[in-house]
């Protein structure tokens, strides 16, 4: 055996006699897997985990500095098998990165110069996949999305708000939690190709006798979601509106200012009946105002 090897061995037996006293909880180092279950006869589905870096956090104006794209092949039941090596391009943004954004990345201006995305090995790894997944897709859709419209025929996915964490003992969202607490592993973050693999990793990792996070994550995806408009309440029912759920839209040339909240098909009876009589007084013809969409739709600029 090998000195490394015997070295590991042994680093890892201290490790597990410091947990065993209780006291100590040691996490290990990801390293990514290209397999999580062997192939089966079943129908298997090409997915994409994508993850953006860009200089700020406004999706209209700010500008993409790194993408990192994994496809990964899963089944209907959220068990997942081969995973391709992640791919990874920096971009040129034509303008400084802000230091704050060098800070957390640790992206700088002399790695992008004159950089950019390959836009036909993209959209080639797009044109075969069935599901695009991100960690926050409400950001990441509508950056790739004014950069490669051809995202917007896809279905979406965020690992981030549509997986139950807290079934998973995560009393937070942030990927790198997630992955300590579900994994007991870390990895270092913030680099878009890491963050793609760490993502597929907690999704493909279930707990003991549980769904996958995966699994669970599908079956948020396929259910239609109801978005309705509280249009027209009264100023002072904003606390109330809030403490609910509700979030502000400040209006577009499409749609007024209000506040909404999004549903699923089985709270929405409820949520109505709570409205009629808690914001509108028990008006029987309140005018609020209900959108369905689907994955298709999801987390995109167009739900706005």
């Amino acid at each position: 055996m090998a000195e490394a090897e015997v070295d590991r061995d042994a680093l890892e037996s201290m490790a597990r006699t410091l947990e065993a006293t209780g006291d100590y909880r040691i996490l290990r180092r990801f390293v990514p897997r290209n397999v999580y279950a062997a192939p089966t006869p079943r129908e298997v589905r090409r997915g994409l985990v994508v993850d953006v870096e860009a200089t700020g956090l406004d999706t209209a104006t700010d500008a993409i500095i790194e993408l990192g794209l994994v496809a990964f092949e899963f089944d209907a039941e959220g068990r997942i098998y081969g995973v391709e090596p992640a791919r990874n391009w920096f971009e040129d943004p034509q303008r400084p990165i802000p230091p704050d954004c060098v800070a957390l990345t640790g992206i700088t201006d002399d790695m992008v110069r004159g950089q950019r995305i390959d836009d036909e090995a993209v959209l080639a790894e797009l044109a075969r996949a069935h599901l695009v997944i991100a960690h926050n897709a409400g950001y990441d859709r509508r950056m790739l999305e004014r950069r490669f419209p051809a995202f917007a025929g896809k279905y979406w996915a965020c690992s981030q708000d549509e997986v139950p964490w807290q079934r998973f003992d995560c009393r937070g969202k942030k990927l790198d939690y997630i992955l300590f607490r579900t994994c007991g592993e870390f990895h270092t973050g913030h680099r878009a190709g890491d963050d793609c693999l760490a993502t597929l990793h907690v999704l493909a990792t279930p707990r003991d006798g549980d769904l996958s996070p995966l699994a669970l994550l599908l079956e948020s995806a396929r259910r239609p979601t109801w978005r309705l408009w509280a249009l027209g309440t009264p100023i002072e029912t904003k606390d109330l509106l809030k403490a609910r759920g509700y979030r502000w839209f400040p209006g577009s040339d499409r749609r007024p200012k209000s506040w909404y909240r999004d549903l699923t098909p089985g709270e929405l009876d409820a949520e109505q009946a709570w409205l009629r009589e808690q914001a509108y007084g028990g008006r029987q013809n309140p005018p609020w105002q209900l959108d369905k969409f689907t994955g298709l739709e999801r987390y995109s600029e167009r739900m706005a």
